[in-house]
Formats: structure tokens, C-alpha cells, sequence
């Protein structure tokens, strides 16, 4: 019924009755939107900043589509925890040979996806061989491709035998880019995903949400889904995702865009904050092959010129943790290296009129529309600025056109992005990559570390890559951002931290 029906049905009401029909209209125009998912207990709705460009996380890079996928439609052989340790998953055990090249896995009986199929050894072989494949384009597809083969001797056994030993692998088999998929439905995952997980998918409305159901036939009865079903609302815009949740249209925002207001949340009752971390790594990336940036004294300079506790004030009101390379305080054998080239203005100066540029350059720096990411742009540009740099910002759409222009064809001097895997310093290894940045003594020893499987070596060498990183400046390392999560007080079981981003909705549940 239309209000206005009501209004004309109560009409006709005696007086007494027509005021109850009146506080009940009022009452049901002051509830939130939301509030017939919070009255069910059984549904949530999840804001995020950026919509996902599909929803296969073994094809593409892009860290928002495991955030709506991970762990909620696709799992994986092993599973990172909220704490950031490596758990059994579709694999209940493994062992290792002692010279870390053979590893065999148990895998969990009666599991079976969303279509019905059966997870045996078979489809995990299929998983694992689609990744490290030719024409692969999984993102973590330099891992997989230390797999030297793969073996199914029976349906509840999986045997890797790899090239050489790669000392985080049980980690990285658990995250987003290596979940398991079935052959009959792999190609149309990007769409219309199939896995494993609590949740089946059930809609995408592109631009808007993407719907999730229960999965009642999931095969880890201990720890079923507490929802019956849960929607992610994608609201780039920082005062939409505030509205939105007061207005109770979004129950939760793990990931709330606007630092500024955060303030004014963490102060109501009505909603739960937390202050968390994750691995999102804030750099300025610079294109090593082009001039000035291929000169190790400008891209000195330019760091020296960064005072990044301003920037952390200026871009993101205090929230955040400075770095000087890619490596983050959660990570295994984290150096604090930011001493390295600290804020030093006159020095930089001194260093580009060494280099030939005593009064500067100009140069453009591609941003991503994204608020967070155009707030830390100016502020970089105005420090710059004052050791004669000029910087031109040019709003550059995301993901479509950065991942074009800067990704693909590196057609740019400097972009500023948000790298948000765990443990990637390798990107600074890998060839072709969009900083086109090419040292063969960091490789050597970021392939020694990854290769270590003696814990205190590994420790050694991936503190000397850090170090290297920072002093070499292939990127403008800048800070860590935290999750500034904001939901409903009554909602509970979100992560407060991010070892691997996520929105793990297993547990989650609305408060009795």
C-alpha cells in the first residue's frame, strides 16, 4: 500500500483509530531502510569503496574482488586466519619432504561446490595447473609457476612437487588469487561464481550490489553461516557511505573512506568503530625507465622531500603508519627503514642539482579517482613544490583506464596507488613490471629469501631487501592505512584487522 493509500484509508477511521493509524505511519517512516534486515537477524548489508571489476579472484588483480568473494563463494587449500596465520581448509593436513620441494595434501571428504560438483584431488590439480599456465593471468602467478607438478594419485590426495623450495607457499596457497575452482565452471566464474564457501552467489546488479545466500549444504558443518544473506553496496563517495549508514541503508563499512568524520562515528553509541591494520601500502610509483626517475639521485630527492607524518596528517587526519619500503609493522621480519632517507628539504634540493636539475622539474602524476588517494596527490604535490618540483595531477579513472594506461602500457611518469597484498615486496623482483624498475642485487636477494627455509636466514634477507628497497627509491613509500571500520553496534564477528583483505562474513552475526 502507498502512503497516500493510507492516509486516504485512515480518513474514513474514527479519530481515535485514525491517530494510531497516524504514530504507525509515523513510526514506519522514521525506521532505517535497514531495519528489516536488522528485525530478521538473519541478513547484512556491507558497504565498500570500490565495486569489484568481476568476481573471479584467480584472474585478476584487483584486491575488491576477494573482498567480496574470499571466503564467503571460493576457498582455498589452506586459509590465511583473522590473526594472519596459515589454517587448514579444503586441505586437512599436509607434510612436507625434508628438502622442501614435495608437498603432500589431505584433502577434506564430502566437499562439494554451490553447482553440486565434488572437490576431489582432481579439480585441485585443475586449480593449480589453470594458475601457473601459459596464458594464465592469475595475480600471484609467480608463485604457482615454482610448481613443477601436480599429482591426483587418489581423490583425497594432492601431491606439488616444486622447481625449488618457496618458503611461504602454504601462505600464499591461502590466499584470494589461489582459490580452488571446478573445470566445468571456471571460465564463467568472472560473472557467475562457483565455489566452496558459506555463501553461494545469487546477483550482481553491476554499479550497484552483489547478493550472497547461504549455502545450506556447505560442507563445514561446524562453522556453518550465520546469515542467510548478505549484500555488498558499492558507495565510492565518502558522505554517501556516511548516510548510508545512519540512515541504516549500509549495516557495516569495513573500510569507511573518510578519516575527517570517522571522529563523529566513533563518538555514537549507535555503531561500533574499530582502527585496525591492513596491508594497504600507500607509494607513489614512479616509472624507472623515464627521465628524471631513471637517475637514483632524483628518486632520492624526491623521497627526501616527502615528510610522511605530515602527509599521514594531511591526507588521512592522523591515521596511518609511515614506511620506508614495501613491507608493512605486520609483516614477518618488518624493518623500520624510514630513517633511511628522512624529510630532509635542503638535502634534496642538493641532490637534484647534483643530478642536473637545480631548479626543479615538472612532471604528471596519474591519481585514481578514489578520495583517499586524490587527498594524499595534492599533499605530495604541495611538498614537492617546495624544492622545486611541480607536479601535475591527472584524475585517471580506476581500474579501467589506470590499469590501461599505468599497469599495462606504463605510459606515465608518476601514479599514486594502494598496494594491498601481503608480503609483495616481490613486485620490485618480477620483470615487466609497471615501475619498470630493474635491479638484479635485490632479485638475487629476494629470491634468496623467498627460497630460505630456515626461519633466521629468511629473516636476514628479507630485512636486506628492505633496506635495499629504501635506499634504491623505486617507488615513493609512503604509509600504511588502517581499516577505519565503522557498523552497527549490534553486529558482531567482522575482522578488526586485515592480514589479507577480506570480508569474511562466516561468523558474522547480529547480536541477540
Amino acid at each position: 500500500m502507498t502512503i497516500s493509500a493510507v492516509w486516504k484509508s485512515g480518513s474514513r477511521l474514527r479519530s481515535g483509530t485514525r491517530l494510531m493509524a497516524c504514530v504507525a505511519l509515523a513510526a514506519l517512516l522514521a525506521a532505517p531502510l535497514g531495519a528489516t534486515a536488522q528485525a530478521a537477524k538473519d541478513a547484512l548489508v556491507v558497504g565498500m569503496p570500490v565495486e569489484p571489476t568481476g568476481l573471479d579472484p584467480t584472474i585478476a588483480a584487483p584486491v575488491s574482488i576477494g573482498q567480496v568473494t574470499w571466503q564467503n563463494i571460493y576457498q582455498g587449500l589452506t586459509r590465511i586466519s583473522r590473526a594472519g596465520k596459515v589454517e587448514p581448509q579444503l586441505a586437512r593436513s599436509w607434510t612436507i619432504s625434508p628438502d622442501g620441494l614435495t608437498y603432500t595434501f589431505a584433502l577434506q571428504p564430502g566437499v562439494t561446490f554451490h553447482d553440486g560438483v565434488p572437490f576431489d584431488a582432481a579439480v585441485a590439480k585443475f586449480a593449480l595447473d589453470r594458475a601457473r599456465g601459459a596464458t594464465s593471468s592469475n595475480p600471484q602467478k609467480q608463485f604457482v609457476e615454482a610448481i613443477d607438478s601436480t599429482e591426483a594419485p587418489d581423490a583425497a590426495t594432492l601431491v606439488v612437487k616444486l622447481k625449488r623450495p618457496v618458503s611461504d607457499l602454504l601462505y600464499r596457497l591461502g590466499m584470494p588469487a589461489a582459490v580452488m575452482v571446478a573445470p566445468a565452471s571456471a571460465e564463467a566464474n568472472r560473472t557467475s561464481p562457483v565455489g566452496t564457501g558459506p555463501f553461494r552467489f545469487k546477483a550482481w546488479a553491476k554499479g550497484d550490489r552483489v547478493e550472497l545466500e547461504r549455502f545450506d549444504a556447505y560442507w563445514d558443518k561446524a562453522h556453518p553461516a550465520r546469515l542467510a544473506h548478505a549484500t555488498f553496496r558499492f558507495l565510492p563517495d565518502a558522505q554517501a557511505q556516511a548516510a548510508a549508514l545512519r540512515a541504516g541503508d549500509v549495516d557495516a563499512f569495513p573500510e569507511f573512506s573518510a578519516p575527517e568524520i570517522y571522529t563523529a562515528f566513533q563518538a555514537d553509541k549507535a555503531f561500533r568503530t574499530v582502527v585496525g591494520n591492513t596491508e594497504l601500502k600507500m607509494i607513489a610509483g614512479m616509472n624507472n625507465a623515464r627521465k628524471p626517475f631513471d637517475d637514483v639521485r632524483v628518486r632520492r630527492a624526491l623521497m627526501m622531500a616527502v615528510d610522511r607524518k605530515a602527509l599521514v596528517e594531511g591526507a588521512w587526519s592522523g591515521f596511518g603508519t609511515p614506511i620506508g619500503s614495501q613491507y608493512t609493522p605486520n609483516d614477518p621480519g618488518f624493518v623500520d627503514t624510514t630513517a633511511v632517507l628522512p624529510y630532509d628539504p635542503a638535502k634534496a634540493k642538493a641532490l637534484l642539482a647534483e643530478a642536473g636539475y637545480p631548479k626543479g622539474f615538472a612532471f604528471t602524476l596519474k591519481t585514481p579517482q578514489m578520495a583517499y588517494l586524490s587527498r594524499s596527490a595534492e599533499v605530495l604535490q604541495a611538498m614537492l613544490a617546495d624544492v622545486g618540483v611541480t607536479v601535475k595531477i591527472e584524475p585517471t579513472e580506476f581500474p579501467a583506464k589506470w590499469v590501461q594506461e599505468v599497469f599495462k602500457d606504463k605510459a606515465y611518469d608518476m601514479t599514486i596507488m594502494t598496494h594491498a597484498e601481503p608480503l609483495d615486496i616481490d613486485i620490485f623482483a618480477r620483470e615487466n613490471y609497471y615501475f619498470n624498475y630493474a635491479n638484479p642485487k635485490f632479485v638475487e636477494t629476494y629470491k634468496a629469501a623467498a627460497a630460505a627455509t630456515d626461519l633466521a636466514e629468511r629473516t636476514k634477507l628479507i630485512g636486506a631487501a628492505q633496506r635495499l628497497l629504501a635506499e634504491d627509491v623505486p617507488a615513493l613509500f609512503l604509509f600504511v592505512m588502517p581499516k577505519l571500520g565503522v557498523w552497527n553496534a549490534k553486529v558482531e564477528g567482522l575482522w578488526e584487522s586485515e592480514p589479507v583483505p577480506s570480508n569474511d562474513l562466516t561468523g558474522v552475526r547480529w547480536a541477540e
